[in-house]
């Protein structure tokens, strides 16, 4: 598995978040979309018990199926596995004929820029303030552009989101 190497800022101002991607060059990769997830564990949570969870996300644009294990909230703390799947629906069935059950859905909206190799994704979910993402294949990439975008690394919130 992977380590996912991001870090999110809640609060984020996503207009001034915009103006700041545009004047550094970045590049607008998806306008705000829907995103639909169905998040899976074995009947007796045995992979929560480990950090872990399947998730099927439908990104408007792709249906990706993932494991995704916490095993803390620091920047590294995070691995995952992703493959690109062809069905959202379908994905759901074949994970539960296998003795998966639904532990959740969750609706959300993202936004998607890239600058530099780093993935920043503006996230607005239901009850929690709105935030922003970056994922960078390194920590001194990750940081760059956090600087880059006014964040200071410091209020940097790490792992799943019910952080």
């Amino acid at each position: 598995m992977q380590t996912e190497i991001e870090a999110k800022w809640l609060r984020a101002n996503f207009d001034e978040i915009r103006k700041t991607l545009n004047e550094i060059g970045a590049t607008l990769i998806q306008r705000e979309r829907s995103m639909l997830r169905k998040n899976f564990d074995y009947e007796d949570g045995r992979l929560e018990k480990i950090g872990g969870w399947v998730r099927v996300r439908n990104e408007s644009d792709q249906v990706t199926l993932s494991y995704k294990q916490l095993n803390d909230r620091t920047l590294h703390g995070t691995k995952e596995v992703t493959v690109v799947v062809d069905d959202y629906r379908s994905t759901c069935d074949f994970l539960e004929a296998i003795g998966l059950v639904n532990k959740s859905v969750q609706e959300t909206k993202r936004e998607s820029w890239e600058y530099d190799g780093a993935e920043i994704e503006l996230d607005t979910w239901p009850w929690i303030p709105e935030f922003v993402e970056i994922e960078a294949k390194d920590e001194d990439k990750l940081y760059k552009v956090a600087k880059k975008l006014g964040l200071d690394i410091k209020k940097a919130l790490h792992g799943s989101v019910e952080t």
